[in-house]
């Protein structure tokens, strides 16, 4: 476990909407993880995706962390100032010969799918591999992907335990610039964390699967390796995880206790409040309890729906 004086943990939502409360499950469990080990939290919006970010959700997702008492620790952190630094990276990588140019359009995938079968890895469809060993020119119109070695790679995880893929065959060559331009989240993920000094990733279980490319996009690069805790899911009446994608109410921040303490429930924690029970109050009280009780002696060892 990272000691009190070097954790640095951190929140970081797409401001595609407004938080909802799955994201406050993982915002709570982050910040009451580093509160707990004397560390900083701090939050930063990946907003790479200028199509899918909005302005108006990034003054939503600050209002509702106020509202909430998340307060992170210095400045706010935005994706979408630090282009430049994940071009480096990208250049980097290609200097070593683990990325190549792609020019393979939406179409010619399709219709390979359509005609072979399509493979669906542990993050989306698997690329056949077209421009593996015969990459598009540079003057041609092409993305960046990642040329995944063929080994298998095993993260720890505090709660889940071990997560292992084999990466060739369960993930394929990922891309890391679209065609059009904006970087992957996986490559401004890694470069972030490491830059920002983040020791601890606190976030959903549903991100699991990204994990171990996460891991060897930061080894390629020659960058820490942050230790990782997923936490539950919240499950909706449907049965899915709750999303921005699946129309998730937003928090109301009038009932700010009332929500802390159904994310509260999802963590494991002692949800008991009295009348007189504040926001500030809750959270120095669970950050107590996280420290008393690790969550791995707490929390449900797979997803389950919120009681």
């Amino acid at each position: 476990m990272t000691t009190s004086t070097t954790y640095h943990g951190r929140f970081a939502p797409t401001p595609s909407g407004p938080l909802h409360a799955g994201s406050l499950v993982a915002a709570l469990g982050s910040f009451l993880d580093a509160r707990a080990h004397d560390g900083r939290w701090s939050l930063r919006i990946d907003d790479t995706d200028q199509v899918r970010s909005r302005c108006d959700a990034i003054e939503m997702i600050l209002d509702q962390l106020q509202a909430h008492g998340l307060t992170a620790d210095g400045k706010v952190v935005f994706q979408s100032q630090r282009t430049a630094r994940y071009e480096t990276a990208l250049a980097q990588l290609e200097s070593t010969g683990r990325v190549y140019r792609c020019n393979c359009t939406r179409a010619r995938l399709r219709e390979w799918a359509q005609q072979h079968g399509q493979t669906i890895g542990a993050i989306g469809p698997i690329y056949p591999g077209f421009c593996r060993e015969q990459p598009a020119g540079a003057h041609e119109r092409h993305a960046w992907r990642f040329r995944m070695d063929e080994h298998r790679r095993t993260v720890a995880d505090r709660r889940l335990g071990e997560l292992t893929q084999h990466l060739a065959t369960e993930v394929g060559d990922p891309v890391l610039r679209r065609a059009d331009g904006p970087i992957a989240y996986h490559l401004a993920n890694v470069v972030d964390d490491d830059e920002m000094g983040i020791t601890q990733v606190v976030r959903g279980e549903d991100l699991t699967d990204l994990t171990p490319l996460h891991v060897e996009l930061a080894e390629a690069l020659g960058l820490r390796v942050p230790d990782y805790l997923h936490l539950p899911l919240v499950i909706g009446p449907d049965g899915r995880k709750l999303s921005k994608t699946n129309h998730a109410v937003p928090l109301d921040n009038q009932r700010a206790v009332e929500n802390l303490r159904q994310a509260a429930h999802v963590l494991g924690l002692d949800i008991t409040v009295t009348d007189r029970e504040t926001v500030a109050g809750l959270l120095e009280r669970w950050t107590t309890e996280w420290c008393d009780r690790p969550p791995t002696d707490r929390l449900r060892p797979r997803t389950q729906p919120a009681g």
